[in-house]
């Protein structure tokens, strides 16, 4: 414990506030949203919204503040709120703009806040003037990191009469239907001095009680649940309890911390402002940094930028990053010495080093929940989170709901763990928000059958879904990876497994059931990873220009026996990738480099005439070659995200590394076949 924090005055805020200012509707209408640049205020109907203009839906934080911007780490990002936001395939919104405005509060549709986790985006909107977010409903991660800053948050719409009246508007109103310490952290303005009052012993910690009679012990739990349970933190600060619900509040003991150069230079400098620049963090050997963001970005990024100074910025990143790794004693892998490129991934260097069966892991990205195929829960945090996990080495957590995936029988040979996903996306379940904020647990035959780097496609790609996290009950396959990966001898694996399977009366939220037999090959198209179809089902021929298989997503091992084996089957044919194709194939990390090498897939590779690069994030953040740079340029990508803007102006296609594969080599999008079957297809 950080002892000058102890003497540190806290108080609350009052209980009543009043927001001085304008009201900002980022609406389907970019015309609309001009005007209110202008100065115009547009009139709203809180009583019949059918009067009203339609507000954008789905606004990502890759909108909100777009990647290129979040090389600003300090009130810069205050310029730019909404910059990336297009709406009627403009973008009305440039710099300045809504701190200029006046605006206190801003409103959209449903799912604000998809995507990564960046709280440069509540940030942004803070630092611009913004102190209310008004939405259908809100994302769990950008609607905690709003809460951590101070900023409120609400889906009531009334509200926009009181605003607009000057009225004061009661605390509660933001308080009401949370948990007991989401209430404090409102209460407080912030999860950092709640924190601090919190050790100052002024706000204690809600017991987690039994549910109903009897013993808590006899209450069924799903995977994840168990997995909380152990971590969360009792009224005495101890690890474990015997049992947690869904709704327990509290906080849990992290088993790891990581953050990459995007958050943690903004952490470290939340850090050295509020605790002090010579304070050390809490147990830095259970801390991990990643130098995996924008390793590239200098072969990508316009002249433009790099006139406003945003590569230097960038820079600033990595340098700011490095010194604080070492003043801390923290490990970093950073870049590589004798060739450009990282080490990996965060995600993929988490999966193949670090991650255990059973361990609660936390990481300043989205996508955290990669880890989540060996049996551990892992889970997205923002900056603020980031940086109160280094003081008290836990996190604040509601326990979620769990919605159970289940997928029956045996999928077609030419669909992977991609094609599973992007139908779970398109379900409508999930496209309506209704999987907001819950676990995805994975089972059925069909997942069973998985290895544990396909697992992991599918528990990343819980970000996409909006779900907290994603994961699959550890097995024989689990066995096998930690072997390999890690060393072990089968017995201390399988111990690390034990008991970790949710129990036969597990209660859920919904449970789904899909037959893999009738999914075929998809794709989603440029927008959204929501808008999945069939490949067969798209009505004309989809001609591409780049191609990419890499990212955490599909940058691991068996990502490259996919890309290989189709390449392989091309050489056979005596069939090259098409002219009038790229095809960038990225490593997730050294270790899947390294596995090529042996594999003699690098050959196969090269001879195809695929592109191939060092580990980085690169191309998915529109930092690294595979960025498209025209908006009529057609990608199809086995990344995980297609938002507007996401990686250039181009149209995104999202499919499995078969897929793209095949792709590249037909120059357009199809279905991959292997050659002893039949030739691939496309339109039918």
């Amino acid at each position: 414990m950080i002892s000058s924090l102890l003497e540190r005055k806290i108080e609350k805020r009052p209980d009543k506030v009043r927001l001085q200012g304008r009201i900002l509707f980022l609406t389907e209408d970019p015309e609309l949203i001009k005007r209110q640049l202008a100065g115009e205020d547009l009139p709203w109907d809180t009583k019949n919204s059918a009067n009203n203009p339609k507000l954008r839906d789905d606004i990502s934080t890759d909108e909100i503040t777009p990647a290129h911007y979040c090389f600003y780490f300090d009130q810069t990002l205050g310029e730019i709120p909404y910059a990336g936001l297009k709406t009627g395939g403009v973008l009305p919104i440039g710099r300045g703009d809504v701190k200029r405005g006046g605006f206190v509060c801003s409103v959209s549709g449903k799912r604000r806040g998809k995507g990564s986790s960046r709280e440069q985006s509540p940030y942004a909107e803070m630092s611009a003037g913004i102190k209310l977010v008004i939405a259908e409903n809100i994302e769990r991660i950008y609607k905690q990191n709003c809460q951590n800053l101070g900023v409120l948050t609400s889906t009531n719409f009334s509200l926009i009469d009181k605003i607009r009246a000057g009225e004061e508007i009661a605390l509660s109103e933001f308080t009401f239907g949370e948990d007991e310490i989401t209430r404090q952290v409102i209460e407080y303005g912030g999860l950092f001095p709640f924190n601090v009052a919190r050790m100052q012993k002024k706000v204690f910690l809600p017991p987690i009680k039994a549910a109903g009679e009897g013993a808590r012990t006899t209450r069924p739990m799903t995977l994840a649940e168990k997995i909380f349970a152990r971590h969360m933190l009792n009224e005495n600060g101890e690890m474990g309890v015997a049992a947690v619900k869904p709704g327990d509040t509290g906080f849990a003991r992290a088993d790891l911390r990581f953050s990459h150069e995007y958050v943690t230079p903004m952490a470290a400098i939340f850090f050295e402002h509020y605790v002090g620049k010579d304070a050390k963090v809490n147990d830095p050997s259970t801390i991990l940094f990643f130098r995996d963001h924008l390793t590239f970005l200098d072969e990508v990024i316009s002249e433009e930028k790099k006139k406003l100074g945003l590569l230097d910025l960038a820079t600033q990143l990595k340098l700011k990053q490095e010194d604080f790794a070492q003043r801390q004693g923290i490990k970093l892998h950073g870049e590589l010495k004798d060739r450009k490129g990282s080490e990996g991934i965060c995600h993929s260097i988490v999966l193949e080093s670090y991650a255990l069966p059973g361990q609660l892991n936390i990481g300043s990205d989205s996508h955290t929940p990669h880890v989540g195929a060996v049996g551990c829960v892992a889970f997205g945090i923002g900056t603020t989170d980031v940086f109160n996990s280094w003081i008290t080495k836990d996190v604040r957590v509601r326990v979620p709901e769990s919605v159970k995936i289940v997928i029956r029988g045996k999928k077609h040979p030419n669909v992977t763990a991609k094609d599973f996903i992007l139908k779970i996306l398109s379900l409508d379940y999930v496209r309506s928000g209704k999987a907001l904020a819950k676990v995805m647990e994975y089972a059925g035959e069909a997942i069973e059958e998985l290895s544990v780097d396909e697992r992991a496609t599918m528990t990343n790609m819980a970000a996409e879904i909006g779900g907290f996290t994603g994961i699959v009950a550890p097995d024989e396959k689990v066995i096998e990876f930690l072997i390999e990966h890690r060393g072990m001898d089968h017995k201390q694996a399988e111990a690390l497994i034990e008991g970790l399977c949710s129990d036969d009366d597990a209660q859920y939220a919904e449970v789904i059931e899909l037959d893999a037999a009738k999914i075929t090959p998809m794709v989603a198209t440029p927008g959204d990873p929501g808008n999945g179809k069939y490949i067969r089902e798209l009505n004309t021929p989809v001609p591409v220009e780049i191609a990419y298989g890499g990212t955490c997503t599909a940058g691991k091992n068996e990502d490259m026996d996919m890309y290989a084996g189709v390449l392989a089957d091309a050489l056979r044919q005596g069939k090259r990738i098409a002219d009038s194709v790229k095809f960038y194939i990225q490593f997730g990390s050294q270790e899947t480099r390294d596995y090529c090498i042996r594999k003699g897939y690098i050959d196969i590779f090269k001879n195809a005439g695929a592109h191939v690069i060092e580990p980085s994030c690169g191309a998915c953040i529109n930092a690294g070659p595979g960025v498209s740079t025209r908006p009529d340029q057609i990608v199809i990508s086995a990344q995980n995200r297609n938002f507007p803007g996401r990686s250039g102006p181009g149209q995104m296609y999202l499919a499995s590394p078969l897929t793209v594969a095949a792709s590249a080599v037909a120059g357009y999008i199809v279905e991959y076949e292997p050659s002893e079957e039949r030739q691939p297809v496309g339109v039918r």
